[in-house]
């Protein structure tokens, strides 16, 4: 009997909101705190320090830019490679909710 590890989706699911948020936020980009609402949307219990760790995987995927200010503050912006898995443009490997391309 296999067990559904909801951690790992709700990883993976943050991770798509967050490609899609910055998506719509194109070409200006965004701040972790609208961000963070988006998750929240899905999420009530979705926290500051759980959306930078997924923001953090995606910066390491160089899917997204991240710029950490001396305020503490996160703006975080796409790369070519995050809008291409947004729009479905390339394919997207594990670790990101991206769901099939229903057109």
């Amino acid at each position: 009997m296999s067990q559904i590890d909801t951690a790992k989706i709700r990883r993976e699911s943050l991770r798509w909101l967050v490609l899609l948020t910055l998506n719509n936020a194109r070409p200006i980009g965004a701040y972790e705190g609208p961000i963070l609402s988006v998750a929240q949307s899905e999420y009530p219990d979705a926290t500051a320090l759980e959306l930078r760790r997924e923001m953090d995987y995606l910066f390491d995927r160089k899917l997204i830019d991240l710029k950490k200010e001396p305020s503490g503050r996160w703006f975080a912006d796409l790369t070519r490679y995050g809008t291409d898995i947004a729009e479905y443009t390339i394919d997207c490997a594990p670790g990101i909710a991206r769901p099939a391309k229903y057109w």
